[in-house]
């Protein structure tokens, strides 16, 4: 006899994590009547993260919920912007995403970023120490259940990865002001402070500094910087300047 099933249609948000077969016809899922709806909606491919309001039969249910066959049961997107309630909105970025969290400090987000793996587990439980959003591309790291909280990052592009991450999360803008090597806070400073670290060319040239609290780097808009005012710009004209 084979075991009861259920009916999980899922949200268009959520089709990039299913397979092309589950995005046209829905998922059809055997039921237990232990294993929760969360754990099910999990097993289709699609992290709790990503996931909003869940309804059977079309009564709101929590994850926690064990389905009965013959449900049909609806899976909605997290609504945008998201908010993350407890801390201060800040983020982790795993070993893939190094591109994504040097745009988001110049952006003056407080983003950290392992430059190297240092596994999941070591990752969830930072997330969790310091309640902050954990952001990957790795389904399998966001299900685990000690993150603090987590999003997916859906593209490979990091264009698109800054674009979503800031349509999601809505995090205050403050360009210019976080270092995009350490992600520690800038302080303005004078010339006369740094101009024994600095070569003769950029002595010359420039005149206005500001110095990392945490790592000592120094900074002054150089040759790159029109690509950098590019992104800046871009993100303030699309998603507004937070600190207004």
């Amino acid at each position: 006899m084979r075991p009861p099933e259920i009916r999980i249609r899922f949200a268009p948000e959520l089709h990039p994590l299913l397979s092309a077969r589950r995005r046209a016809e829905g998922a059809v899922a055997a039921v237990d009547g232990v294993s929760t709806l969360g754990h099910v909606v999990e097993s289709c491919g699609t992290p709790l993260t990503e996931v909003g309001a869940l309804t059977a039969d079309g009564r709101p249910v929590a994850f926690s919920y064990v389905p009965r066959g013959g449900e049909s049961v609806e899976v909605a997107a997290v609504t945008r912007p998201q908010r993350v309630p407890g801390a201060p909105l800040r983020f982790l970025l795993d070993v893939h995403l190094g591109t994504l969290a040097r745009r988001l400090r110049l952006l003056g987000v407080d983003a950290a970023y392992e430059s190297e793996d240092i596994g999941d587990s070591a990752l969830a439980a930072r997330s969790a120490a310091e309640r902050r959003v954990l952001l990957s591309r790795d389904r399998g790291l966001l299900r685990r259940r000690e993150i603090w909280a987590g999003g997916f990052v859906y593209s490979d592009r990091p264009d698109e990865q800054l674009r979503d991450v800031l349509g999601r999360f809505a995090p205050p803008l403050a360009p210019w002001t976080r270092c995009t090597a350490c992600n520690g806070e800038l302080e303005s400073v004078g010339k006369d402070e740094v101009a024994a670290g600095l070569d003769g060319g950029t002595r010359r040239t420039y005149d206005v500094f500001a110095r990392c609290t945490r790592c000592d780097r120094v900074y002054w808009r150089g040759a790159h910087s029109d690509h950098l005012e590019t992104i800046v710009a871009g993100a303030l004209a699309e998603f507004g300047d937070s600190r207004r």
